[in-house]
């Protein structure tokens, strides 16, 4: 599957299928930090990527 990681930009490769949990463990992200989207949707720690998913991880940025 394709990652799109923001902050910084960049591309990544990763055999499917896998869980979300998985790919973030792998990456080194912590789940609580990034948003994880295919498509339009949000996707959870539990959902299976396919090996010909596209997806892209975005750091989770709050503010007030």
């Amino acid at each position: 599957m394709k990652i799109l990681l923001n902050h910084p930009v960049r591309e990544v490769e990763v055999k499917g299928p896998r869980r979300v949990r998985e790919v973030l463990k792998e990456l080194n992200l912590l789940p609580e930090s990034v948003l994880v989207v295919r498509g339009d949707d949000l996707v959870t720690e539990d959902e299976l990527l396919k090996d010909e998913d596209r997806i892209e991880i975005r750091p989770v940025i709050s503010g007030g």
